[in-house]
């Protein structure tokens, strides 16, 4: 039996920053954030897109009602959790409008723990091969003005349906993982913003990298060239290219040419978001699959997953043949394409105005006029209890 991602798709805020502004702002080189991380754009989250908005409208766009009637698991992947009890896949679960009889967790360990929730569905419908699995992937990255991080930010979120006999990519039950205690990237319960140690990271990253990938190829008697493209986790493209580099020993020029351009593919919606944390390995897959030409069918493609403090996994999706007809290329290209731009005085104010929530447990704030009506936005706190409803729904929440 196959089991794999039927469907697939993604949702950024309605707002964006430009690189090159932002670098001339800063009086950087725009060649520093264009070619030196290769970013473009970067989406910026209004108090109205937290993680769980962010998820539910993913999560709205992919499923029918029927999905709504046969998902009995909604694995919820952020590190920008809303809540340190309540899992954001319970308000997803009530705003999307899923059938009540639902297993619904949510999963941390960095940008890595929506592949936990992968192979954790994988588990489930091999043992209920009747059921489809929600898995959603939902991140704001957020490092604060003038530091190092800034260019390296991004909002978004992924939203995956598994089931048997996936229409899209079958994922192979091998893999090979990789955890090692180290603090490269971190963010304690009493910080909003994130500690992070960008060369050490990268090193990080790339070290597991060559772990998982040689536990791996050492397994399952496996070559790079068993592979049609690599797909990487992102958090800017130009570490993927790092990650490319990193392998090249073990590729002919054949192969390294073949991945280098699937990899211009891969990583074009992640140029114009940015890093979204857990999101970001299947943003760029997902990038792959629309922008690139058809893909053969049972092409394998080889994954990477990684999550600081670290966790890494090396896993395989084989392509299904026709998938392109079960992918939403026009809804995700018009929903890139009609962001509105921020200027940066006014980016500045997003990030440096959070919510605030008063003595009584209370908390109000505008909502931009640039929001759909027909998303799901984090209206307001009452009580201490975060409200959440469609923008049409909006009237009267805010100030």
């Amino acid at each position: 039996m196959k089991i794999g991602m039927d469907k697939i798709g993604f949702f950024t805020p309605p707002t964006y920053v430009d690189m090159v502004e932002l670098a001339k702002v800063r009086d950087v080189d725009p060649n520093k954030y264009l070619i030196g991380i290769g970013q473009e754009k970067m989406s910026i989250a209004s108090n109205n897109y937290d993680a769980v908005a962010m998820a539910a409208n993913a999560a709205q766009a992919i499923l029918t009602e029927e999905d709504k009637e046969q998902i009995d698991m909604i694995l919820f992947a952020t590190e920008s959790g809303v809540d340190q009890s309540k899992s954001g896949a319970t308000w997803v679960h009530d705003l999307v409008g899923i059938q009540p009889f639902v297993r619904s967790v949510e999963l941390k360990q960095a940008c890595y723990s929506a592949t936990a929730g992968l192979q954790l569905a994988m588990g489930h419908i091999a043992l209920h091969p009747e059921s489809k699995v929600l898995l959603l992937a939902s991140d704001i990255a957020k490092y604060g003005l003038n530091t190092g991080g800034e260019p390296t930010q991004g909002a978004g979120a992924v939203a995956i349906l598994l089931s048997a006999e996936p229409r899209i990519l079958e994922i192979e039950k091998e893999s090979a993982t990789y955890t090692e205690d180290i603090d490269d990237f971190w963010r304690p319960n009493y910080s909003e913003l994130a500690f992070v140690d960008g060369k050490y990271s990268n090193e990080a990253y790339l070290n597991t990298l060559k772990a998982s990938w040689g536990r791996y190829k050492d397994q399952q008697h496996a070559n790079l060239s068993d592979f049609e493209a690599l797909v990487f986790h992102v958090p800017y493209t130009k570490m993927g290219r790092k990650a490319l580099q990193a392998l090249e020993d073990e590729m002919t020029e054949e192969v390294t040419e073949r991945f280098n351009t699937y990899y211009e593919s891969a990583i074009r919606y992640n140029k114009t978001v940015g890093n979204i944390y857990t999101g970001s390995l299947y943003l760029s897959l997902l990038s792959l699959l629309e922008q690139a030409d058809e893909l053969p069918s049972d092409a394998r493609i080889g994954l990477f997953s990684y999550g600081s403090g670290a966790v890494g996994e090396f896993f395989i999706g084989k392509v299904q043949a026709g998938y392109k007809d079960y992918l939403q290329t026009t809804a995700h290209e018009a929903q890139l394409n009609n962001r509105h731009k921020l200027s940066i005085e006014e980016y500045e104010d997003l990030l440096t105005h959070p919510v605030e929530v008063d003595e009584a447990g209370n908390a109000s704030f505008t909502a931009s006029e640039v929001i759909s009506k027909e998303d799901f936005i984090f209206m307001a706190v009452r009580e201490h209890r975060r409200q959440y409803g469609k923008m049409n729904e909006y009237a009267g929440q805010g100030e």
